[in-house]
């Protein structure tokens, strides 16, 4: 799998910083070195599984953010390209930054229950209670607080996901492990069943030795297990074919004809290229109450999820991260998982869906249903076609009925 990369303060636990950090603390010439062990012990002390720092700086993985955006990678996430000069230097996100504490979270809870009939599929990181911003936030906030109150002169910020920050490479920068062939950061005891933070700070500090080996090796199981191949080359994904973008990002659009047999039974997000990685085998539980699995979403029920209209789904997923997605978009997806399970008993709630408002949700269950096959759907949809307005559901309805026809003829 590769060399071991060299001693870093990131990769040690909890026992360790705390010797660490007492050995600093007698020194009265190294005071630097002592604030950087405290600030990370501050850190576990809030609930963080590693912790890690970083010279605020240009991140080496700039120039292929650049190139990424270039070639067209990032789809219609737009915010990227606006934003793409200020992730070129922490700077753009607090002024005085002259240090970077790269933290992860652990989120891996139990295993996948298997999906059957009408059953969807939900990321891991979604099977909880509430959106994982909200939760790390709140981390964030308390370690910045500890930071503020023993250093007060250390302006903070508390970043996650949201702010021009190239989270990964400062977290490789900052020890804390590898990007892996699925663009992912890999750790080797906590794989990559973690979310990424980070602390801006105005000191400068101790840094921790860069994560410089690859431990991927020759394996290749995440590219070749990807159901829409949307892994370019190794280290580099076209979102526009990610299972994950399909179904979280691209909320207000059809998702393209030819990609949808690969969303599976995917109803939010995907986990295939982290189930297959054999760093992700013997990964640690999170304890984290927020994360633990609700049994309603680990799966879900496609054909019951069909049922909610607005205001149902708000009360149920507002907040939670498949918020993120909408009802038209989450809808939508649950009537193409049911087109790819194949299960006849969804017909009912796909026909009952063909008449909601939403021309997103109505186009997916014509396709479903021409998927199904079922004869019986035939004046359904050609009920529908007679007074559906919009032509990206019209043109769904048709060739739906046209599939329907040649499966039965």
């Amino acid at each position: 799998m590769g060399a071991d990369a060299g001693p870093s303060l990131a990769l040690k636990n909890k026992s360790a910083f705390e010797k660490t950090m007492g050995e600093a603390t007698g020194s009265t010439t190294d005071d630097r070195s002592r604030k950087s062990a405290l600030i990370k012990q501050m850190a576990f002390d809030c609930g963080f599984d590693l912790a890690g720092l970083a010279p605020a700086i240009t991140p080496a993985g700039y120039h292929h953010f650049l190139k990424w955006l270039n070639q067209g990678y990032a789809g219609e996430m737009s915010y990227l390209e606006r934003r793409k000069d200020a992730y070129q230097h922490p700077e753009h996100v607090m002024s005085s930054v002259r240090s970077v504490l790269m933290l992860t979270l652990n989120y891996r809870t139990e295993e996948p229950s298997p999906v059957t009939g009408t059953e969807a599929r939900v990321s891991r990181y979604a099977w909880g209670t509430t959106d994982y911003h909200k939760v790390i936030r709140k981390k964030l906030k308390q370690l910045s607080r500890l930071i503020r109150e023993e250093f007060p002169d250390c302006e903070t910020r508390g970043v996650v996901d949201t702010a021009p920050l190239l989270e990964r490479d400062f977290a490789q920068l900052a020890g804390l492990g590898w990007i892996g062939k699925n663009t992912l950061l890999l750790n080797k005891t906590e794989g990559s069943w973690f979310f990424l933070a980070g602390m801006l700070l105005s000191d400068e500090l101790d840094y921790d030795e860069p994560h410089q080996s690859s431990h991927c090796g020759t394996c290749t199981r995440c590219l070749d297990a990807c159901p829409t191949d949307a892994f370019v080359e190794e280290g580099t994904l076209d979102a526009r074919k990610c299972i994950s973008y399909l179904t979280i990002e691209l909320r207000d659009q059809p998702i393209p004809r030819e990609l949808r047999p690969g969303l599976q039974d995917w109803a939010f997000g995907c986990d295939v290229c982290q189930d297959v990685c054999p760093w992700n085998r013997k990964t640690p539980l999170s304890h984290e109450v927020a994360f633990q699995p609700v049994e309603t979403y680990s799966p879900l029920d496609a054909c019951e999820l069909l049922t909610l209209d607005d205001s149902e789904y708000q009360e149920r997923f507002q907040s939670t991260p498949m918020s993120r997605s909408g009802r038209a978009g989450l809808l939508r997806n649950a009537a193409l998982v049911l087109g790819n399970r194949g299960d006849l008993s969804a017909v009912p709630a796909l026909k009952k869906v063909l008449g909601d408002s939403e021309p997103l949700i109505r186009g997916a269950a014509a396709w479903a249903l021409g998927k199904l096959g079922e004869s019986e759907t035939l004046a359904s949809l050609e009920t529908q076609l007679t007074v559906e307005l919009d032509s990206s559901v019209r043109q769904e309805l048709q060739q739906a009925i046209s599939e329907i026809e040649t499966q039965n003829n």
